[in-house]
């Protein structure tokens, strides 16, 4: 084993060990990881940002922009509202919502997919009085499984294409996927419509509504010579805070100025409208020396009252708040939003709220002006679990969106177009026709993903070049060694569907495709199974919350703990390499 091998073998583990741990973001691991290989000389130079202008970066930036601009023009909410109804039965509700969502993710993104259906989901099981985690964990396996029939579904599928173009000269196809992703996930679904979602465990406490955040909404009064009056009503936030109380606004004269207050100067007779547990609310009145308002003015006070409204909504990992507080965030100042409450994994977190670290999957409640909901989700990146209204808008920019993309779809899979070409024409256009706004272009990609793409093609160039995939290749082979391809082929599915289960699929896809081919190449046979087989495996990420963004988006929603998604997911896994396997070998023979 030489020098750059060993090098890079170590940075490769120091990055999986990372990515396990969880402790830092993955784009900051693999950008690290960039860098030391720059400056250990095993990654070039000049090569070091090759990755960034790659081609499967570029897609998998441009097919967010895509899959934004039809959920804005109204074209995906034109399916769902039509074909949802919540008098369903539960497994006729998620076999139809797997379909969409498999039908979905195979032409749009899998977790911009999952993002979309989500709020319809919980708010279909709401309707219907059943928990969102019996229907949650099957929409998003769903979402996964579409993605693996057409190249532009995941990213592993992006990445494997534009590998086998560098090693053998042409990509993989539009639809070349299809065969084999296709019947994998027509029988994943059902699987998982039939006897899947029957596996689930449930747990009562699995969903969040504003009437477990909301324990006492009240009203407090400034009394005479109390030595509060001239300050104005920010000056009681790190009180109210310390506290932890919510201070939601303030009345004068009857009026009330939710959101709008925070600069006005104390008077004595105006009441401050708080939110906060009995004890909290008792600390805070004791310590301002503040007097009780009349009881019967507090049903006038709910959060949900003229001027504001509790909406809820789930942080992915892409959000702006994701390992940061409410307070660092400035959500206060900057939108007039509260943070109410927090539910992660079922249990609800009702002390410190603001200075509580956000994690992906949990769910916020947050108090919003009214006429600004819709503008704070967006700001701060984050899934609504309620409708917010922002559906079918116009009918000509729907059909407009759902032609363009077509279109564009339809040329480069017979060829008269580059994909990446095709997709950018298609932002271009969106952006021109006003369906995607000049101004949110760049807030719908996912530049943590763009970077750890950027970041691991690189690394993944220079581990092939340094012999570093050929070693890996010929232990596998040698561990294998006197058995038949189709099992060798097989070996190889598994191990990169447990890597995948356990590390993004994408830095697993970039590390594995280029040990297929060098496999293939030991053995004497083709290279597109087992290309295929890294395709299948890197996307099939069902035993934990962490193999898969969509996995985590639905953790907290859905109430699971980390133990929950293998019940479903193992036999899932299982069935997908038993179909998946004769599939290749048909299609796509040795």
């Amino acid at each position: 084993m030489s020098t750059d091998q060993i090098i890079l073998f170590t940075l490769f583990g120091v990055v999986f060990g990372l990515l396990l741990w969880g402790r830092f973001r993955y784009d900051l691991v693999a950008f690290a990881a960039l860098m030391a290989g720059v400056v250990l000389g095993v990654v070039p130079s000049e090569n070091a940002f090759d990755g960034f202008g790659h081609p499967a970066t570029l897609v998998v930036a441009l097919v967010l922009v895509v899959s934004a601009g039809l959920v804005r023009s109204g074209a995906v909410f034109l399916i769902t509202r039509t074909l949802v109804d919540a008098s369903r039965s539960l497994g006729a509700h998620i076999t139809l919502m797997g379909a969409i969502g498999g039908v979905l993710s195979a032409f749009m993104n899998n977790v911009a997919a999952l993002a979309l259906l989500m709020p319809v989901d919980i708010q279909t099981a709401r309707k219907a009085g059943r928990q969102p985690g019996l229907s949650l964990m099957p929409l998003s396996f769903a979402t996964i499984l579409g993605g693996m029939a057409t190249l532009i579904g995941t990213p592993p599928n992006i990445i494997i294409a534009s590998i086998r173009q560098e090693s053998l000269g042409a990509p993989f196809k539009m639809f070349d996927f299809a065969p084999v992703g296709g019947i994998a996930a027509i029988a994943g679904l059902i699987f998982v419509a039939l006897i899947g979602w029957r596996l689930i465990p449930t747990r009562e406490d699995a969903t969040l509504d504003a009437e477990d955040i909301s324990q006492y909404i009240a009203e407090l009064t400034i009394p005479e010579n109390n030595k509060q009056i001239g300050k104005r009503l920010s000056e009681l936030f790190e009180t109210a805070e310390k506290s932890d109380v919510a201070i939601l606004g303030l009345i004068r004269d009857g009026k009330r100025r939710y959101g709008q207050s925070r600069n006005v100067a104390l008077m004595a007779g105006d009441a401050l409208v708080l939110e906060a547990a009995p004890d909290a609310l008792d600390e805070f009145r004791t310590t301002l020396d503040l007097a009780l308002a009349d009881e019967s003015r507090e049903e006038r006070l709910k959060a949900g009252g003229e001027g504001v409204e509790v909406i809820e909504v789930v942080v992915p990992e892409s959000s702006r708040l994701t390992g940061r507080t409410a307070q660092a965030v400035g959500l206060a100042w900057r939108q007039r939003t509260i943070l109410l409450g927090i539910s992660r994994k079922g249990r609800k977190i009702t002390s410190s709220l603001r200075t509580t670290e956000i994690q992906p999957g949990d769910i916020l409640l947050l108090l919003v002006p009214r006429e600004t909901a819709a503008h704070v989700t967006d700001w701060l990146g984050v899934l609504p679990l309620a409708d917010r209204g922002l559906t079918v808008t116009d009918n000509a920019k729907v059909w407009l969106a759902i032609g363009l993309f077509g279109g564009a779809v339809a040329a480069a899979s017979v060829g008269l177009i580059y994909l990446p070409i095709a997709l950018g024409i298609v932002v271009v256009a969106y952006v021109l026709t006003r369906i995607v706004p000049l101004a949110e272009l760049y807030t719908h990609i996912e530049w943590p993903v763009v970077v750890l793409l950027g970041s691991m093609i690189p690394l993944g160039a220079a581990l092939e070049t340094s012999g570093g995939t050929e070693l890996i290749a010929n232990a596998l082979v040698s561990l294998t060694e006197g058995l038949a391809p189709w099992i060798v082929l097989t070996v190889l599915m598994v191990v990169t569907m447990s890597l995948s289960d356990v590390l993004n699929n994408t830095a697993t896809t970039i590390v594995a495709a280029p040990v297929g081919i060098q496999m293939a190449q030991s053995l004497n046979v083709s290279p597109d199974p087992f290309l295929m087989a890294v395709a299948v495996a890197a996307s099939s990420a069902f035993l934990t919350p962490i193999g898969h963004k969509n996995n985590t988006l639905i953790l907290g929603p859905g109430g699971y703990s980390f133990g929950d998604y293998w019940r479903m997911g193992l036999p899932l896994e299982i069935i997908v390499v038993a179909v998946s396997i004769p599939a290749i070998l048909f299609f796509w023979p040795l």
